[in-house]
């Protein structure tokens, strides 16, 4: 038994291979491998014949889709109906002019009532004034505007320096003249009634 079996070992070493052949024994492995997985996945692939491809549906014809269109009278630009706009506010007429009537339109009388029931103070004497010797020897000139307060009987009353002349002298010489001045009253509704009235006295050293 022993040499029987020193034999078969003998023989299966010499069966063994040796150096590239498990290279190859290898390589042949990996390519039936690779084979076999290529024809299984292979033979899983549906044919042709059984793949349902959806086809789309034919699309109506866009004619026969689309609603007629309104009349433009209607509807407006963008396709909604709008009410029609109001309308434009009417300037209101101007107002005719009016002439006042002129002087000879005027009634003759209302024209004379005017002036015979209201009127100022008027002056109907004015003596001139004394024009100060010491203003004329130093050249003294100027003008004063008095406020003459007239009484209803027509006699100035209180007299009021509105502007000076910047001279005393000439000042009080206005004062003192438009005291001896008489007045036409002042009239309201045709009776005399006290009143004021505003007067200029100049001097001037070459006018006397």
């Amino acid at each position: 038994m022993s040499a029987a079996s020193s034999r078969f070992r003998s023989a299966v070493r010499d069966l063994r291979p040796r150096g590239h052949a498990w290279w190859i024994i290898a390589g042949a492995c990996i390519a039936g491998v690779l084979l076999f997985l290529v024809l299984w996945l292979g033979g899983r692939t549906p044919p042709a014949e059984q793949i349902d491809i959806a086809t789309p549906a034919p699309s109506a014809s866009p004619s026969a889709a689309l609603p007629a269109p309104l009349p433009a009278s209607e509807l407006g630009a963008s396709g909604i109906e709008y009410p029609p706009p109001p309308p434009a506010p009417v300037a209101p007429p101007a107002p005719a002019a009016v002439t006042p009537p002129t002087p000879a339109e005027m009634p003759p009388d209302a024209a004379t009532a005017v002036d015979t029931t209201q009127r100022a103070p008027r002056a109907i004497s004015t003596p001139s004034p004394n024009y100060p010797r010491a203003s004329l020897r130093r050249g003294e000139a100027g003008e004063v505007l008095l406020r003459i307060h007239v009484g209803a009987d027509g006699r100035p009353g209180a007299i009021d320096i509105v502007r000076s002349s910047e001279h005393r002298r000439l000042d009080q010489a206005a004062v003192a003249a438009v005291r001896r001045w008489r007045f036409e009253p002042a009239l309201r509704d045709g009776r005399a009634v006290p009143g004021e009235v505003q007067v200029p006295v100049a001097f001037a050293p070459e006018v006397r």
